[in-house]
């Protein structure tokens, strides 16, 4: 069988936590960043858990994750 190919815009987006979830970094950080509240933006900051409706189709992108 030939080596499977990563999708590395994928990679770059997504990592495996030990126990096998796909984490993600949450949106709305990049810009227009000054009427966002303090709180909003530490909550933004964090890692979020990729839905389970999404894991599959993530996974078919990064083979060997």
């Amino acid at each position: 069988m030939p080596k499977l190919k990563t999708r590395k815009a994928a990679a770059k987006r997504f990592r495996a936590t030990g126990t096998g979830k796909i984490m993600r970094r949450k949106a709305f950080k990049n810009h227009l960043l000054e009427h966002k509240s303090r709180g909003k933006k530490n909550k933004m900051s964090k890692m979020a858990v990729v839905d389970d409706r999404d894991a599959e189709n993530v996974r078919l992108m990064l083979p060997y994750l």
